[in-house]
């Protein structure tokens, strides 16, 4: 097993050794007032907490070696988000730090991650603005209004990015997709589709894929926006606010929908392949019994990865729709696979890695939930996780950084950053992007 020097330096020991707090009941029972039948089962017990399989205790974690990747073009890297082992410094320090426009906030949300490649690293703020900096500098190069103009009563809501051969992509809250020049800027093509999108696009082989809110899933082509094909999904008529950017990979775009749906399409035609329900409804939280897929789903060697917000991840091939296995675990940001093991973080702070080939849990992390555990008050968002140098790396709402060992899930450091983070990091020649909340971008190398 490779051992490094810790990524972030000075963590709590108290926080190493957190543990997930089992249920208790609140209230007691009285035995002569109770006159319905039946026999009676505690909601809390309908949970499944997350624990090691006993069959897996003599597997080894053995990872790819860590590779530097040169782009990072879309939303979760390349077109099929299986980015494996990436490459940061051991101690990465700040090299800049800019600002990109408007963040975050209660009336609008910034979901964009940034997409890099020849030498550039662009975002797209929470009013459309499209920026593009120098990846080694943060020298901004141009700068770009994709949104049309909107009442002030009303939110952009959404949109992001996605980079290929020389044009960045945009998607809108406002129902457009735009083609820009990267390089300069200038418009190349606009494009109106029937609702709004926000998740990212996905650009392979000449070809952007989006998903629309009403689960339209729709192929333009790259070098004019000509709508090529459309597959219509079933709505849904609750959703949690974002989306989900396709997967792409062999020839097959694999998107998650809103209602719990994971298809798979013919990239040449949008032709149906296969269909799968990630749904598992049995959480006591509301928000647990929405359907939808909010994590993007990743193709890796034949295999579709997926997480659903209802309780489920599984791993389906990618050729048949067959289900291979399922882990009984909610989550919102999709999964990290690395080799022959796979990263997850629960809506319940739980980072678990499990084994591919048999979707045995190898270990669980248990990560604070709230800022007050007693009181159970201030919730802890996680985003992530990411892979690199033998580091998992996990940010939070409350403007931390955390890295965990890869091989046991033991709490390694943190970092304190200057806002809070919704969005996983990106990587790229060996530097670290975070963009926060606030709207700020800043590189680590």
């Amino acid at each position: 097993m490779n051992r490094r020097k810790p990524l972030f330096v000075g963590v709590s020991a108290a926080l190493a050794t957190l543990v997930a707090l089992s249920g208790c009941s609140i209230f007691e029972s009285d035995s002569k007032k109770s006159n319905l039948p039946g026999t009676r089962i505690s909601v809390l017990a309908l949970e499944r907490q997350l624990r090691p399989s006993l069959e897996a205790t003599d597997t080894r974690i053995i990872l790819p070696a860590p590779e530097d990747t040169p782009a990072w073009p879309s939303a979760g890297g390349l077109s099929h988000h299986a980015m494996h082992h990436l490459v940061v410094n051991d101690l990465p320090k700040r090299a800049w730090r800019r600002e990109v426009g408007e963040g975050s906030s209660l009336r609008n949300r910034m979901f964009a991650e940034p997409v890099v490649g020849d030498g550039r690293i662009f975002t797209m703020d929470a009013d459309g603005v499209v920026d593009a900096f120098d990846a080694k500098t943060g020298k901004r190069l141009w700068r770009k209004k994709t949104a049309p103009k909107i009442d002030e009563d009303n939110a952009f809501l959404g949109g992001a990015l996605a980079l290929e051969q020389g044009r960045l992509f945009a998607t809108s809250g406002a129902a457009q997709v735009v083609a820009l020049d990267a390089a300069s800027g200038k418009e190349l093509w606009r494009n109106a589709v029937d609702t709004p999108i926000r998740a990212a696009p996905t650009v392979n082989g000449g070809r952007v894929f989006v998903v629309t809110v009403d689960n339209q899933v729709e192929a333009l082509a790259a070098n004019d926006g000509r709508k090529l094909w459309a597959y219509a999904g079933a709505s849904a008529p609750t959703i949690l606010l974002g989306g989900t950017a396709p997967a792409v990979d062999g020839g097959v775009v694999v998107a998650a929908l809103t209602t719990g749906e994971l298809v798979a399409l013919r990239v040449d035609t949008g032709t149906s392949l296969w269909s799968e329900n990630i749904v598992a409804v049995r959480r006591t939280e509301v928000a647990a019994n929405l359907p939808d897929i909010a994590g993007r789903p990743v193709i890796d060697r034949g295999r579709v990865y997926a997480v659903g917000q209802s309780g489920i991840m599984v791993a389906i091939d990618l050729r048949t729709g067959q289900r291979l296995w399922e882990v009984p675990m909610a989550g919102i940001y999709e999964p990290w696979v690395a080799g022959d093991f796979l990263y997850a973080i629960s809506v319940d702070s739980e980072v678990l890695c499990v084994d591919t080939r048999s979707g045995r849990i190898l270990w669980v992390t248990q990560l604070p939930q709230y800022t007050d555990m007693k009181k159970k008050k201030g919730r802890i968002v996680w985003a992530g996780p990411a892979l690199a140098s033998d580091r998992l790396i996990l940010v939070n709402s409350e403007s931390e950084a955390l890295s965990l060992s890869p091989y046991n899930g033991q709490v390694l450091g943190k970092i304190e950053l200057d806002s809070s983070l919704s969005q996983p990091p990106v990587f790229a020649n060996a530097t670290m992007y975070l963009l926060d909340d606030d709207g700020a971008l800043t590189a680590y190398r």
